[in-house]
């Protein structure tokens, strides 16, 4: 059990001193999570990994992904027309124009399911992987892969403003307007477009270039910040709560701000907010810039900790 708790405590402390980025460090736009945002993520935060915890994602990761984590990180939004159940794990609803998030209140499907919300599912399968073992995982009483997949794609939608939204445009779903001069909903352009336009106008559509650049990005630009980006506790794994708190805010003071039905967005919508973010030094705006370090950490300490404790009790 000392040994345990000593395991636990170094991941903590680990925790606190890894470096934490997210795209806005090298372009504003970068806070959305289409296929080249998840991606994005999942590369960078297994590229970070410790030798335990990227052996463990190794050994749960399918034959087919090539032991690349970034190459199914979309597989959780491709299995809702199998998983029709999975749905609601994408998403938080919220009242509308509160900008406040309270999990009893707000963390259920639509037939009022508790717990049945990102937030909820990021809970479950960090939970699942604490039961992880390199001996005996195939005997597990969970899908240990699937787990890890839906946790990898999940703390990626957590953390895009829109998947913590209001219920009554459905996260910016029902809100048509113009990114440029392409007619798209709100949801849509935070997903995809702002990355996609992002990618075009710097790294020639290439994401291989965009994660390079962010890769350089940690190790310099914000490296001196790490330390002032601890969000979870000390008896916290994950900290989904956090993080949905802090995606409404974001919602309403990146997203929805000065937007209605069929606003034309272009530099200004996305650079006004960019400004504004870098003379703030409101520490919830620059827990944004950790979504990969989330994933990376949530990974780490389940898995890793996992694995420490079969060692110690001989599972």
């Amino acid at each position: 059990k000392s040994r345990i708790r000593k395991i636990k405590m170094e991941g903590l402390r680990a925790y606190q001193i890894l470096t934490c980025v997210s795209f806005f460090v090298l372009f504003p736009l970068i806070h959305c999570w289409g296929n080249d945002g998840h991606v994005a993520v999942c590369r960078i935060a297994q590229s970070r990994l410790s030798e335990a915890a990227a052996d463990a994602v190794k050994q749960l990761l399918p034959e087919s992904a090539d032991n690349d984590l970034g190459s199914v990180c979309t597989w959780a939004d491709h299995v809702k027309f199998h998983y029709h159940w999975s749905s609601a794990l994408h998403f938080i609803d919220t009242p509308d124009n509160l900008c406040t998030y309270q999990y009893n209140r707000d963390c259920k499907d639509e037939d009022r399911v508790k717990g049945r919300c990102v937030a909820g599912a990021i809970n479950n399968y960090t939970t699942q992987l604490l039961s992880y073992n390199s001996a005996s995982s195939s005997h597990s009483e969970y899908n240990l892969t699937e787990a890890l997949l839906f946790l990898s794609h999940f703390i990626g939608d957590i953390h895009q403003p829109l998947h913590v939204g209001f219920t009554s445009d459905r996260g910016g779903n029902t809100i048509d307007v113009h990114w440029y001069t392409r007619k798209q909903v709100l949801h849509h352009v935070w997903d995809n477009n702002i990355i996609e336009t992002a990618e075009e106008r710097f790294y020639n559509s290439n994401i291989d270039g965009l994660v390079d650049a962010i890769q350089q990005n940690i190790t310099t630009d914000w490296a001196d910040l790490v330390k002032k980006w601890e969000t979870c506790s000390a008896n916290n794994t994950a900290c989904p709560d956090v993080y949905a708190s802090e995606g409404i805010k974001a919602a309403c003071d990146w997203a929805y701000k000065g937007v209605s039905e069929g606003s034309i967005l272009e530099d200004a919508y996305i650079f006004t907010f960019f400004t504004l973010q870098l003379i703030s030094v409101d520490p919830s705006i620059k827990q944004h810039l950790k979504t990969f370090n989330q994933l990376q950490f949530t990974l780490e300490f389940s898995l890793t900790w996992a694995r420490a404790s079969g060692e110690v009790f001989g599972e």
